[in-house]
């Protein structure tokens, strides 16, 4: 029996170091304190077979953060319950371990109490207390010394391990903060740049605008597509901000300028070239250290498309009239409504270019696509105008926001704005859904069943907006942010 019993003892300092071993290293592992009590609790149980047992700790403050236990027939006990409880004001009072007998912890009586302080360099974070010793291998019932020098060495790891596990955490959570705040003045400080605010609370539209920070500072060309009116030059603009670059953003807009004035914009002119023609930089040398936009480059001339594939390649342009190169570093952004590869399918549009441009496509959706973004753009135009206007910002009707809301808008967000601040302009106290409806009105041949194409639906818009403006053209150029000889082109 004697032997018995001495093999018994050998095999548990056996069980007791490996498993001190053994939870030094899970302790260590950085994970939450949830799980590293849980851990705790877990391999002490294993070894010194308590009839219940439990580990609770608290933050500086002494507010619960971690709470496990076992062997409780009814309802596990709380955590604040634990830290008000007798045993836990002597621990604070001793500062170590204590063992009692013939009490009750949590509404659970005992026989025996062994317990022992989580603590690090004299800050107590806890407790862990095992009750009631179940009888093994012939061994008389009851904690030994032993038994609670294993108990003092766990909890000594244990005191480490959930410092080191909070010290992690703090960091973890000061980084993420920091992110959001570096996150958030990015956000405000592009639109300061900008001018304009970019909403965006549509999942597709925060993908778009994650895929614009990725891609930001980087120096790959960038191709952004998208409807008109859907917001593409101020996605330029937070491309060209988030970039670095120290250079200027310059903006062409390539449907705007006949091809003989085009191409003297963008890689400038000699002097003398013609009797009092004075030397100019064109737009790539005033883009040099910065970001060169080319709006609506669906739009430009085959013949300037190879100038301009050369000056990509060779990064350095000659001047209308001009003999010598002039290196650039200009990073390119380049945005189209229109079809490029239909474009170069017809042979309207240069392949080589194409591909040259096609880096990184950045999709912008249109507003039937993302109607999460209605109201507040209403709400964000609105503000903007009424402050611009210095008159109250009137309140609208749900009903007329929900027809807002509803309608399509073939010109996107730009065709939202110009209804927004005509809706303002006409209004009386508040904007009711009859006002709204006037303004949305289209004429009888678009309520009929024959398909809109996109060009229709331009062409309609176009209409309807200088309808709004009493045929001014000038008027019509500018809510649309187009050139007045554009509308012309068009036909208007």
């Amino acid at each position: 029996m004697n032997e018995s019993r001495a093999s018994f003892a050998e095999k548990r300092r056996i069980l007791q170091l490996e498993t001190l071993y053994d939870l030094a290293v899970a302790l260590h592992a950085h994970r939450p304190e949830q799980e590293l009590i849980d851990e705790l609790l877990q391999r002490v149980c294993a070894v010194l077979d308590p009839g219940a047992a439990v580990a609770v700790t608290r933050d500086a403050f002494g507010a619960p953060r971690a709470v496990t236990s076992v062997g409780w027939l009814e309802s596990p006990p709380e955590a604040q319950i634990l830290l008000t409880a007798p045993l836990w004001k002597e621990l604070l009072a001793s500062g170590q371990s204590l063992s009692q007998r013939e009490g009750e912890l949590a509404q659970r009586a005992y026989q025996e109490c062994l317990a022992t302080p989580l603590a690090s360099r004299g800050v107590y974070l806890g407790f862990i207390a095992v009750l009631d010793k179940e009888k093994r291998g012939g061994q008389p019932v009851g904690f030994s010394s032993e038994d609670r020098r294993f108990l003092e060495s766990v909890a000594a790891l244990a005191g480490v391990a959930l410092e080191s596990a909070r010290q992690v955490a703090h960091l973890e959570a000061q980084r993420e903060r920091l992110e959001e705040e570096n996150k958030a003045l990015r956000g405000h400080l592009a639109d300061e740049v900008a001018g304009n605010r970019i909403v965006a609370h549509a999942p597709v539209m925060r993908q778009v605008l994650e895929r614009v920070e990725r891609v930001a500072p980087r120096g790959v060309s960038v191709v952004i597509r998208g409807e008109s009116g859907t917001g593409k030059e101020l996605i330029a603009k937070l491309l060209h901000f988030l970039s670095g670059r120290e250079g200027a953003l310059v903006v062409v807009n390539c449907g705007a300028l006949p091809e003989s004035l085009l191409e003297s914009e963008l890689f400038g002119i000699e002097g003398g070239v013609a009797t009092g023609v004075e030397a100019r930089r064109g737009k790539f040398e005033l883009a040099d250290g910065g970001t060169l936009f080319l709006d609506e480059i669906g739009d430009m001339d085959l013949a300037l498309q190879i100038k301009l594939l050369r000056a990509l390649q060779e990064r350095e342009v000659v001047r209308v009239g001009g003999q010598h190169s002039i290196a650039v570093d200009a990073r390119l952004i380049a945005a189209t409504h229109r079809d490029l590869e239909a474009l170069v399918a017809e042979r309207r549009f240069r392949e080589d270019l194409y591909y040259r441009l096609k880096g990184v496509e950045i999709h912008l959706p249109p507003l039937r696509e993302r109607r999460e973004d209605i109201p507040h753009l209403v709400r964000y135009f609105a503000d903007a105008f009424s402050s611009r206007e210095g008159i109250p910002v009137p309140r609208f009707a749900a009903d007329a926001l929900a027809e807002i809301i509803a309608h399509d808008f073939p010109g996107n967000v730009r065709e939202l704005q110009n209804l927004v601040e005509a809706a303002l302009s006409l209004a009386e106290g508040s904007v009711e859904s009859d006002l709204v409806h006037s303004l949305m009105g289209e004429p009888d041949e678009v309520r009929g069943p024959e398909p809109l194409d996109l060009q229709t639906a331009e062409n309609r818009h176009i209409a309807r907006i200088l309808r709004l403006t009493g045929g001014n053209k000038s008027r019509a150029a500018k809510l649309l942010g187009v050139d007045r000889r554009t509308l012309q082109r068009k036909g208007f």
